[in-house]
């Protein structure tokens, strides 16, 4: 049995595995804890000075706050800075679902202790300074809702994609008539996809005069009628998976061949920045605590239930908790290098199959946001069949940022 091997990455052998918006995100981790930093300030020295003990307990909590978020922003900017260190083997993507774990761990902790804390003034309520209090948990609210924006200007978002433009657009297809510059793409942003045409220079399009034609690879044909919807034109009809044809563009008489290939895909875990979600949970944690508090010390005020404010902190442990298990879970597996996705596992398992071969062993594993690495040993009584052959076939996978496959030759079957 004769073994080939070979190792191939989408750019060259770069290792760099960092998350599309990394720099960003850091910018964005660093300003909010500024903001953070500067209210722990004013209510520690305000305290001091008013005697205000809410207010000093107040800035010690934003201290842990701004403590889990400068761990996100020294995550982002040590990677960043190291992406390129040949000692990280697979690159510095996963420190941040590193970042992301510890963090979590520290919600527990903080779930934990607002729960005890809930249950200790159940069964003893203290007074409550509620001139004080009240004005405070606002304060808090607005600078959480404030940091939650900044965080979700930060973030990156992906969805399906035959790749996007800065409109939103699926991948665009420029087409030139003697009419014009024309743009063919499936659109697929939060609906069915289905195929939009509009014109380069924003003229606008005759409904009656366009309509798409596709041709798979296994000769079925379809005619999609087209209709306008606002300044461009849509197919009346969605266009089923998979997006792998030869689509016929048909305007007043003339006719256009555009090729489309389906890029496989994978959502969820595997696209997940999840030092930035780590980020963003602590701040909606704090938010969902300071709408509580202010409910529970409304109630108590207006009514005089003082069990409300205990209440209100259970409640509000019980959703810190609840969050703080999703990040372990999901940050968990990816540093025990579970597989990240069995769709995709299937569909390499497929793509090697209708090549009339068989994947004898499949290893996959996330490097980082939006790129995986995978193990792929092939077993092929096909001589022509070699791991750059592969590599070709399994480059419709875009997340598949370190391939490394093995070849083994078996003898072909005997025929009786």
């Amino acid at each position: 049995m004769n073994d080939r091997w070979a190792s191939t990455t989408s750019s060259g052998h770069s290792h760099v595995f960092l998350g599309a918006g990394h720099e960003k995100a850091e910018r964005s981790t660093w300003t909010v804890i500024s903001i953070c930093g500067a209210m722990m300030a004013v209510e520690i020295v305000g305290g001091l000075l008013f005697g205000s003990i809410a207010l000093i307990a107040d800035g010690l909590h934003m201290s842990t706050h701004a403590g889990a978020l400068l761990l996100a922003a020294i995550a982002y900017s040590y990677a960043r800075k190291h992406a390129d260190d040949p000692r990280f083997t697979f690159g510095t993507g996963k420190l941040g679902d590193l970042a992301g774990f510890t963090s979590a761990i520290v919600l527990a902790m903080i779930a934990l202790l607002i729960g005890y804390e809930g249950v200790s003034r159940w069964f003893a309520p203290v007074p409550i300074h509620f001139a004080e209090a009240i004005p405070i948990a606002v304060l808090g609210l607005a600078v959480n809702l404030a940091s939650a924006w900044l965080l979700g200007e930060g973030a990156h978002h992906h969805g399906h994609s035959h790749g996007r433009d800065a409109d939103g657009e699926g991948d665009e297809r420029s087409i030139q008539t003697p009419s014009g510059t024309l743009l063919l793409s499936v659109f697929e942003d939060g609906v069915p996809p289905v195929f939009r045409v509009r014109s380069a220079t924003g003229r606008d399009l005759d409904a009656m005069s366009h309509s798409v034609q596709t041709v798979r690879p296994d000769g079925s044909q379809h005619v999609f009628a087209m209709s306008r919807r606002g300044a461009v034109l849509e197919s009346v009809e969605t266009v089923p998976e998979p997006h792998e044809f030869t689509a016929f563009l048909r305007v007043d008489g003339g006719e256009y061949s555009v090729p489309f290939e389906e890029h496989e895909h994978v959502e969820g875990i595997a696209h997940r920045d999840n030092n930035m979600r780590a980020a963003i949970v602590h701040v909606a944690a704090d938010a969902a605590v300071s709408v509580a508090v202010i409910i529970g010390l409304l109630l108590a005020r207006a009514f005089g239930w003082l069990w409300m404010d205990p209440l209100a902190g259970i409640i509000g442990a019980f959703v810190i908790a609840s969050w703080s298990y999703g990040l372990i879970r999901d940050t968990g597996s990816i540093l025990l290098d579970m597989s990240p996705d069995k769709r995709l596992a299937d569909g390499i398992r497929r793509a090697i199959k209708e090549e009339g071969d068989e994947v004898t062993d499949l290893h996959l594993w996330r490097l980082g946001p939006g790129h995986l690495g995978a193990i792929v040993s092939i077993a092929t009584a096909q001589e022509k069949n070699c791991p750059e052959h592969y590599r070709r076939l399994l480059a419709k996978f875009p997340m598949l940022s370190h391939v490394t496959i093995e070849v083994q030759q078996v003898p072909q079957p005997v025929l009786a």
